[in-house]
């Protein structure tokens, strides 16, 4: 498992706020990373970087190990990541197809082609694959996205994002609207999507969905991150430990501060 996306000491300054105060990150292939921490911790900031919806003030992205600039949505898609937001950034007047190929419309070949004409056919077999692969339950292709369940139009983002992404999804707070079931079928297509070999950001406040779903979670505290863990080999108190500062960890070291 190689790294596939790093942040080496990102900080973000809003005029008197510093938003991130030296935050490192990294994010491995085939691999859930759980990135957690209280509110203000700085979790939605560094996705918004990575994502390239912000710029830092200062620090370094490496992509495979390479120094880049990611200074907006559309270059951080040319490096192969895709971004699911808490309001799903659908559109909720257009059908499932037109949503998987907002922005990437297949277009006719020839004449048609280039006065405008869209390849309606082959964009809904490329999306009837997509949602297949992942097992996500899309009933509808034709109906508007804003006529769906929560659930279902989650499956449509993150399927998106999956279809398109090369290297890294970001998820922020995917399932934080959700039932139960719809919440189950949410982690599901995460489990998936790891097991293309994809490298997933996990941001969620619901600390048992993060031990379920994340093989290593890291832990940000008052915008840097101060501890990394592998899921299985931590527990919910020592997670919220690292959280409130009641634990600190140095070099996989534990000490729990009096």
């Amino acid at each position: 498992m190689s790294v596939v996306l790093e942040a080496r000491d990102i900080t973000k300054v809003y005029g008197h706020v510093h938003a991130l105060a030296g935050a490192d990150f990294e994010v491995k292939t085939g691999v859930v990373t759980a990135l957690i921490g209280d509110n203000g911790a700085g979790k939605s900031t560094l996705v918004k970087i990575l994502s390239g919806t912000e710029t830092p003030t200062s620090g370094e992205i490496l992509v495979d190990g390479q120094p880049v600039t990611i200074d907006g949505p559309l270059v951080a898609r040319r490096y192969g990541i895709e971004t699911v937001y808490q309001d799903l950034a659908l559109a909720p007047h257009l059908n499932p197809v037109q949503n998987m190929y907002l922005g990437r419309e297949v277009m006719r070949s020839g004449l048609t082609g280039r006065l405008g004409f869209m390849n309606n056919a082959a964009m809904r077999t490329g999306s009837r694959k997509a949602f297949d692969e992942l097992g996500a339950t899309v009933r509808n292709f034709s109906g508007s996205v804003g006529a769906m369940s929560g659930g279902q139009k989650q499956a449509v983002a993150v399927a998106r994002a999956a279809a398109w992404a090369k290297r890294v999804i970001l998820l922020d707070e995917p399932t934080a609207a959700l039932g139960v079931v719809q919440t189950k079928s949410v982690l599901e297509l995460i489990r998936r999507v790891r097991d293309r070999g994809l490298g997933v950001v996990f941001i969620s406040h619901s600390m048992p969905q993060v031990m379920e779903v994340a093989d290593e979670i890291q832990v940000m505290r008052l915008g840097r991150r101060v501890a990394t863990y592998k899921a299985k080999e931590t527990t919910m108190e020592e997670l919220v430990g690292a959280m409130t500062g009641a634990v600190t960890q140095d070099n996989g070291t534990r000490e729990t501060q009096s």
